[in-house]
């Protein structure tokens, strides 16, 4: 059984595990990401890759990587959220992994995870949206990934959904991530506590009454305890997520969409808002079929899951 190891690499943390040829992650490591630093960021891939591989033989590693990869499946050429920019990633790591290296964008990882082996298990049409920092996003079109002419399709989270609206890492204004990300969850409960701190007075309490402490995970803890306003913030970003997924469709018509990423842990706190709009911004709704909404089955454990299996079958 030909193990392969998988690194996810976020805007947070880097997550790797070893994966077998079933999709199961059997042995895990996990460290923070230095994101403003290349050489420190690259160390610590190396040194997740090297701690498993002491303890597994592998044949293959795949980099899912949160930024614009090249179709060389080698090259970052861009990240929002980290310090790429050209960076020749795979031969960076060659030296210092010592395994054949694949270079993966993560959320593209996650959708081929998904495809293979979780929601979207062998669908025509599978489009992935991943909830993280950002939004990432993959397309897998009957077995086959999308990449684009040039590697850098499918970045769905960079749509306009607000002309001259909220300034984005990428450096455009009113992307879809501006509204609908782990960024845009601790912003709005932020912006809560600002106008009116009575209303936020849960997240206050949970961040210890520092409004900058406020994140992405707090706001879920409080929405899934019943608070008001942190259920209000999720509605909204439903809504945001619903309303995207309609300006996809009409343009892809997926089977299936699967929502994934860290902020789609809330479940049905997102998604029931998420659907509601979807099916009523949909393009000819009522005279045509519609896809699924679902939930990712995999969890976090699908960008490294992807990026594992796209490895070993390039082997």
């Amino acid at each position: 059984m030909p193990l392969a190891i998988g690194v996810d690499i976020g805007g947070t943390k880097v997550a790797a595990g070893v994966v077998d040829d079933a999709g199961r992650v059997i042995d895990t490591e996990r460290r923070s990401t230095p994101g403003n630093d290349i050489e420190q960021t690259e160390r610590v891939i190396a040194e997740v890759v090297s701690e498993l591989a002491k303890r597994h033989e592998v044949v293959a590693v795949g980099i899912g990587a949160a930024g614009w990869i090249a179709n060389d499946r080698a090259t970052v050429l861009f990240s929002p959220h980290l310090a790429w920019r050209n960076e020749p990633l795979r031969d960076a790591l060659a030296d210092r992994i010592g395994s054949p290296v694949t270079v993966e964008n993560d959320a593209n990882a996650a959708a081929w995870a998904e495809y293979r082996f979780g929601a979207a298990r062998d669908a025509r049409v599978v489009v992935c949206v991943t909830l993280g920092t950002g939004i990432g996003g993959g397309l897998v079109v009957s077995g086959v990934l999308y990449r684009g002419a040039y590697g850098v399709g499918t970045e769905y989270g960079h749509m306009t959904v607000v002309p001259d609206g909220r300034r984005c890492a990428c450096g455009n204004r009113g992307c879809w991530e501006m509204y609908a990300s782990g960024t845009a969850l601790a912003r709005d409960a932020q912006e809560l506590a600002d106008i009116s701190p009575v209303a936020a007075h849960r997240l206050l309490e949970l961040a210890g009454g520092d409004h900058d402490a406020l994140t992405g995970p707090l706001v879920t803890q409080a929405a899934r305890e019943g608070d008001p306003a942190a259920v209000e913030i999720y509605t909204t970003m439903g809504q945001w997520l619903g309303r995207g997924l309609a300006n996809l469709a009409a343009i892809i018509d997926p089977v299936v969409f699967v929502i994934g990423g860290g902020v789609s842990e809330a479940g049905d706190l997102l998604i029931v808002p998420a659907r509601e709009t979807f099916k009523r911004s949909l393009t000819g709704r009522g005279f045509r079929p519609a896809a699924d909404v679902k939930l990712a089955h995999l969890g976090p454990e699908a960008g490294l899951v992807g990026a594992a299996d796209l490895a070993r079958r390039r082997v």
